[in-house]
């Protein structure tokens, strides 16, 4: 079995906040794939589906985002999942809005619940980066994470969110660099080449 982890906070007055863009990225996999129903455990919300023939375990932490390490070590515990078969959905400020990277290990560039996560269960799992942007000035990330996508984000969220769970069985199967391009590709064919974040004038895009 794989853990695929969606980081979030819980509850309606978080739902659309772009620190949720997580819980958006796992709960399109979930539909699209015809997951079973949602239900409490590992102190978290969890459903099973089938990619590709694998067996895929999908969590939600409900322990809000600084202690999301507790749901996902429960979780790995029971199963017996390694860390090589866990992916965590995130986002990701140092990513323009409406990219996607993936990779394994690495820093947690300051994301609580990634430090949480690595503090419970150890660093080397896979993390699907979901670019939100950076607002510009440190002191201001907090209430920028915090903050709901506004109506002019929410097509590129949407369409972001589709095409992760559109190609999903790639990245069950492994593929990460392949799930990487393919995600490109349909935003690109979507129209999403160079999405700006809110109030930004220019185009600064380095990753």
């Amino acid at each position: 079995m794989q853990l695929f982890v969606g980081l979030g906070n819980p509850g309606s007055r978080y739902a659309r906040n772009r620190h949720n863009i997580g819980f958006m990225a796992v709960d399109a996999i979930a539909r699209f794939h015809r997951a079973s129903p949602w239900r409490s455990r590992f102190q978290g919300q969890v459903t099973e589906v089938s990619l590709g023939g694998e067996r895929v375990l999908i969590l939600k932490p409900e322990t809000y985002m600084n202690e999301s390490g507790r749901s996902v070590a429960e979780a790995m515990r029971f199963f017996k999942i390694s860390l090589a078969e866990t992916t965590v959905f995130y986002d990701e400020l140092d990513l323009r809005p409406a990219k996607l990277r993936v990779k394994v290990g690495g820093g947690n560039s300051g994301h609580n619940g990634l430090r949480s996560i690595t503090a419970h269960c150890g660093n080397d799992y896979r993390r699907v980066r979901l670019g939100i942007g950076h607002p510009g000035h440190k002191d201001i990330v907090h209430s920028y994470v915090l903050g709901d996508f506004g109506k002019a984000e929410e097509p590129w969220v949407e369409d972001l969110c589709r095409a992760v769970a559109e190609e999903a069985e790639l990245l069950a199967a492994g593929q990460d660099a392949q799930f990487q391009n393919r995600v490109h590709l349909a935003m690109e064919a979507r129209g999403w080449t160079d999405v700006k974040r809110p109030g930004e004038k220019a185009a600064d895009d380095k990753n």
